[in-house]
This record gives structure tokens, C-alpha cells and sequence, in this order.
């Protein structure tokens, strides 16, 4: 009787297995003996034994905790390229044929650890990456939000939003960029909430001809927005600010970028928490911060002591300032903030190249999802350039 945890005999092709090949099979599956003058068959190579086969390659050198330097400890499964190398330079194979863009992460100092992302738990959906772009006869406007490389590790999702819309009446641009605070298990639903509520508050008034924003009732209805989201359909009370606020809490910067004095861009800013604003001079690559950040070593130059919505605080920090014909706005989260510091490092060389003209909207993603260690957090980007900064399309 044979043995029930024998493995099954098996044939490969006109080849057979080592178990067959020794237990007796061969003579079963070989087939009639080779005419004579006829090339002989060539006996098979042996195959190695555990012994001779390959050792596997040493895991990248990781320092005493485990990961490598200025990373996230990181599965073995999860390290190493992502498919195949990217070609050494892009080129179309045949005349007429486009060429494929080189899409490999930008690595700028020191980059991070390489691994594939998670996917974000929970619902609702949150992508992770949100690209747009467009213009309008006074602006060209680029915007990416990018979820950071901690929460594409760990699985968790992308807890920045935006928001940008055009005035019709004015030809003004709306905006809202929002950071969700980690400490709040809801953040990202907050941001996205507080995020079109400024718009929304915004673009109301402007269908109004105020003569003045009232920036303090945009703040207000973003903070609204998340107390009516705590009281779950209950009549929103202020009884209901300490559950937003632990579950919904967010920084915010809403503005406006509208037509100003002889046609120059103006713009108008607001601001609630540590996200911020700066202008970058296109031709001399300085960035000029607008809103209290943080600069180049990470030192608060806010203060210690903002607290996000739907806190608002008093008085409020709002800020007006022309759009030059060599200048660009960005609007942005700390996650951008804090790379770019006072703009001297090579992250302030790279935007200062690649934000020179307005790339696609693709490209510009692209852009802000450079990768530096120790710089994982998430990352939401505006970018208004003046419209004649546009190249136009070729005829």
C-alpha cells in the first residue's frame, strides 16, 4: 500500500520530476527509443540541492530600531522597487510616437525609505491623491492634495482636504486648504467639511456685492459646519463644540483671488491654525510667507497657542496682498510648509523650478509628492500664477 503522504507523481512537460526520477517513473513517461543518426537527447542538468542553491540577498542596512535611517520601520515584503526600473531616459519608439513621461518619485537631501502604499482604511472613500487645474482670464490656478508617506504606510487615510471654485459675477477664484488635526479620529471628514463651508460662506457674499469680506462669519460658518456635523441632525448648539472639536478638528486658510486696481490680481487671505501662505518671486526664487508658520529649522513662529476650528480665534489673521506679474501664490498645509521652510533648501530650488511657468496638473502632483526623510506628512498645494504665464495651446 503506498504511502497516503507521498507526494503525486507528476510530469513537466517531456521533462519529470526529481520524485519520479527516482521512485520509477521515467520508463512510464519516456517515449520510444531516439532512430538511429538521429541527434541523441542531451541528459538534464542536476538540479542544485538547498545546499547550492542561491542565498538569499542581505536586507538594506536599517539602523538599531529596525528601519533604515530617517524612516518608518518597514516590512520585508513591502521594501524594495515597485516593478520594473524606470527606463534611464524616456523616448518614443517610433517617429510620431508620444514619449512617456518619466514618473519616478523625486528625491530631494536625503530621500525616504522606499515601500508600496497601503490602502486607507475606513469609509468614506478618501483618495489618495486629488489633482486639479485650470484658468480663467485672470488666473491659472494648480492644486494637489497628496496623502503623506506615514499615513500610506500605516494604512490610515489622507487627512487634508481643499477646495476651489470660480466666481461668475467677478471672475474671482474661491479657495479653502484645510489640515485635519491627527489627534482627532475624524480629521479628514473635518478638513473636507470646513473646507467648503469657507467656500461656500465666500462665494454667498461675493453674489451679494458686500463692500468688505466679512472674514469672521467665513470662519464662523466653517466652524458651524463642523458643530451641525456633531449633533447629528439635532438642532447644531454650542453644546455640541467640544464633540466637533475633539472628533472634527482642523486648521484652516480660505481666500480670494480677485481682479484689483488696473486688472493685478489681489489677494485676500484668512487663517485658522498653522497651514500657510506665501508668494514666490518667480525671477530671484524668494518666497515672501504671507501667515505665520514655521521657518527653516521647524521653529514655531506661530504661536503656541492657536488652537484649530471650530475655535475661532480673535482677532482673526487675514491678510491682502497683489499678485505681481512675476509672482506666484501658494497656499498650503504644514506638510509642504515645513519642507519648505524659509525657502533656502533644496525643496524652495525645487518649486522655484518647477513652478516657474504653470505645469500640467499632473506634473504638478508630481512635483509635491517629492520624497525627503523625516518629511511624511500630508501634503495639500494651491498655486495661483498670473494668466499670461500660461503658454497657450498650439494651433
Amino acid at each position: 500500500m503506498s504511502d497516503p503522504y507521498e507526494p503525486e507523481p507528476r510530469s513537466e512537460g517531456l521533462g519529470i520530476s526529481d520524485w519520479e526520477r527516482h521512485n520509477g517513473w521515467r520508463a512510464d513517461f519516456e517515449g520510444p527509443a531516439t532512430p538511429e543518426g538521429w541527434p541523441q537527447p542531451q541528459p538534464e542538468e542536476p538540479r542544485p540541492t538547498p545546499a547550492q542553491a542561491v542565498p538569499p540577498q542581505p536586507h538594506p542596512q536599517t539602523q538599531p530600531g529596525g528601519a533604515p535611517h530617517g524612516w518608518l520601520p518597514t516590512p520585508r515584503a513591502l521594501t524594495g522597487p515597485v516593478g520594473p526600473p524606470p527606463p534611464a531616459a524616456s523616448r518614443a519608439d517610433a517617429p510620431g510616437e508620444p514619449t512617456v513621461p518619466d514618473w519616478s518619485v523625486l528625491e530631494v537631501g536625503e530621500p525616504g525609505y522606499v515601500f508600496e502604499s497601503r490602502p486607507p482604511e475606513g469609509s468614506p472613500y478618501r483618495p489618495d491623491t486629488v489633482v486639479d487645474g485650470w484658468s480663467t482670464d485672470l488666473v491659472t490656478m494648480r492644486l494637489a492634495s497628496i496623502r503623506g508617506y506615514g499615513h500610506r504606510y500605516h494604512g490610515t487615510p489622507r487627512e487634508d482636504d481643499c477646495a476651489v471654485a470660480v466666481h461668475k459675477g467677478s471672475g474671482g477664484v474661491v479657495f479653502a486648504v484645510a489640515d485635519g488635526v491627527s489627534a482627532a479620529p475624524q480629521s479628514a471628514t473635518g478638513a473636507a467639511l470646513a473646507c467648503r463651508g469657507a467656500v461656500t460662506d465666500l462665494l454667498h457674499q461675493m453674489d451679494a456685492d458686500v463692500p468688505s469680506l466679512d472674514w469672521a462669519h467665513v470662519v464662523g460658518t466653517a466652524a458651524w459646519s463642523l458643530v451641525a456635523r456633531a449633533a447629528a441632525g439635532r438642532e447644531p448648539e454650542s453644546a455640541y463644540a467640544e464633540e466637533a472639536e475633539r472628533l472634527y478638528a482642523t486648521t484652516l486658510v480660505a481666500g480670494v483671488v480677485r481682479p484689483g486696481r488696473y486688472g493685478i490680481p489681489e489677494v485676500h487671505l484668512v487663517q485658522v491654525g498653522d497651514s500657510g501662505a506665501w508668494v514666490l518671486d518667480r525671477a530671484g526664487g524668494r518666497y515672501r510667507r504671507l501667515l505665520a508658520t514655521k521657518d527653516s529649522q521647524g521653529t514655531e513662529i506661530v504661536s503656541s497657542g492657536v488652537t484649530p476650528l471650530p475655535r475661532v480665534p480673535s482677532p482673526l489673521a487675514v491678510q491682502t496682498v497683489e499678485l505681481g506679474p512675476s509672482s506666484v501664490l501658494l497656499v498650503g498645509t504644514d506638510g509642504f510648509g515645513d519642507a519648505l521652510g524659509d525657502g533656502d533648501g533644496a525643496v524652495g530650488r525645487l518649486f522655484h523650478r518647477g513652478l516657474a511657468a504653470p505645469p500640467p496638473a499632473l506634473g504638478f502632483a508630481h512635483l509635491l509628492d517629492f520624497s525627503r526623510e523625516t518629511f511624511d506628512d500630508d501634503r495639500t498645494l494651491l498655486a495661483v500664477w498670473p494668466r499670461h504665464l500660461l503658454r497657450e495651446p498650439r494651433r
